[in-house]
């Protein structure tokens, strides 16, 4: 009779032999002191089931990712149950993300572990295949996952980020899985494609989500500022700083960190932010002092970084290290289905936040918002349909409150936004790109200020600093009508 092999990497001699005697009769177990290469004879007959106790891992976790990367290659895969710590090392919580693993977070006793071990019956055991095993594990069963926490819905992101685009639906459920385990996460996709958006939602389905969430805007920044940005500084350590400074990692916490448009950080940041993934030790600027961040770090990029890398400004080895876990959010145009449902959403927000009652919408709004290629992504299209909302007047929504570049789909202004460019196109202080953006921002401050006002012009010539009879000239300028 063919007795399923079960195969034990843990230190303590004592839960080692409790576990054996509980399953001796439905497993062989062999039991391994620590996380060494597999033997010959394991690659050639693969156990059926791996329980590696990593509860407590010194060296910061390489050896028991090793182990677990050979039990990943296996012809064979064996079903693998990671019994891990508080403070579970990267590489270790980042093997279970990108493996699916089942993953138990002590103390543990026995009988927290035996309920996930498959019962074989020696027949079934010979025609268990890795995908049966698998399937044996129901993914709403919250223990499978590690977290006993309700919270943690396989449908969270999709169910907060709205999309009804396959492909990113797709990616969301597999990030999912990757936000509830300590490992760093790198988004990429375009300006406004929802990077921000995308990172605190990660950071709330996670166990972090009672803890800060603090985003860097590296490409916001200084270079020569932006170290002390996330590491802080002592005083006296360049011309400004005239106090200590505790920098994001240290002010987070235990909580999340968003590095932005990180492709924009130097070869010397790049050194330090690796430094800060792999062990999570860091010096303030200045400080000889070490600090340990125990922040949960997303990083995030406009750009893929491949190219930078074959550039020479992107260090490989923090690519590699980023790269394991890579997410890539598709740029609005790609996600026709999405564009009507966001729509109406940010339309119920702006309305409500701007107190103008919409009581229906045209057709030809929904028609000109997808024919429109969005370069500027969700943001841009968050901020049209504000617009939109405030030009409104009589309550009906259609196309006539969108940017005529919108209508027209054509990206960026066009040479006539709005009525004022349909009478005044050929005046010589339209010709010019800077004069047409300032008369288009004049008269949007006129039309909201009239707006809050309840129409009121001699209130709000009184807002705006000017006379009654300059507001008077203006809006006949630019063809505002009461």
């Amino acid at each position: 009779m063919n007795v399923p092999s079960l195969m034990l990497v843990s230190s303590d001699a004592t839960f080692g032999e409790s576990l054996r005697l509980r399953v001796a009769d439905a497993y062989a177990v062999q039991s391994i002191a620590g996380p060494s290469r597999l033997t010959a004879d394991v690659r050639a007959n693969p156990p059926s089931v791996v329980i590696a106790d990593f509860r407590n891992v010194s060296g910061g976790g390489h050896a028991e990712e090793i182990l677990l990367e050979e039990l990943a290659s296996l012809s064979r895969r064996p079903l693998v149950i990671v019994l891990k710590g508080d403070n579970c090392p990267e590489p270790i919580e980042r093997h279970i993300a990108c493996t699916g693993a089942i993953s138990l977070r002590g103390p543990l006793e026995i009988d927290d572990i035996v309920p996930h071990l498959p019962r074989f019956s020696p027949v079934q055991h010979e025609e268990t295949t890795d995908k049966a095993v698998a399937n044996k594990f129901s993914s709403s069963d919250p223990r499978v996952i590690g977290e006993d926490d309700p919270a943690f819905a396989l449908s969270g992101l999709t169910r907060q980020f709205e999309t009804k685009t396959p492909r990113l639906r797709m990616m969301l459920s597999d990030l999912e899985m990757a936000a509830r385990h300590d490992v760093t996460v790198l988004l990429i996709g375009e300006t406004g494609a929802g990077k921000t958006f995308l990172a605190r939602l990660i950071h709330e389905i996670s166990p972090r989500r009672n803890e800060p969430f603090l985003p860097i805007a590296c490409g916001a920044l200084p270079a020569d500022l932006i170290e002390s940005e996330m590491f802080g500084h002592v005083k006296g350590s360049f011309t400004s700083a005239y106090a200590d400074k505790d920098g994001k990692f240290i002010a987070a916490g235990q909580g999340t960190i968003l590095l932005d448009e990180i492709d924009v950080l130097g070869p010397e940041q790049q050194v330090k932010l690796l430094r800060v993934i792999e062990s999570g030790e860091f010096e303030p600027v200045g400080s000889n002092r070490t600090h340990k961040s125990q922040a949960r770090l997303i990083v995030a990029s406009n750009v893929d970084l491949q190219p930078l890398v074959e550039q020479k400004r992107f260090r490989p080895d923090l690519y590699y290290r980023l790269n394991m876990l890579k997410f890539e959010i598709p740029p609005l145009r790609a996600r026709r289905p999405d564009v009507v449902s966001l729509a109406k959403k940010f339309i119920q927000e702006q309305s409500t936040k701007h107190a103008i009652e919409i009581t229906s919408i045209d057709d030809s709004l929904f028609v000109s918002l997808l024919n429109y290629p969005w370069p500027g992504n969700v943001r841009e299209l968050e901020h049209v349909i504000q617009r939109a909302v405030i030009y409104c007047r009589d309550g009906v929504l259609s196309a006539r409150q969108l940017p005529s570049h919108v209508v027209a789909c054509q990206p960026g202004p066009s040479q006539e936004d709005g009525p004022m460019f349909d009478r005044f196109a050929e005046t010589d202080f339209l010709r010019g790109s800077l004069g047409r953006q300032v008369a288009l921002s004049e008269r949007e401050i006129i039309e909201q200020t009239l707006f809050q006002n309840n129409q009121s012009r001699t209130n709000t010539a009184k807002a705006l600093g000017i006379s009654r009879v300059t507001l008077y000239n203006k809006m006949k300028k630019y063809g505002i009508t009461k």
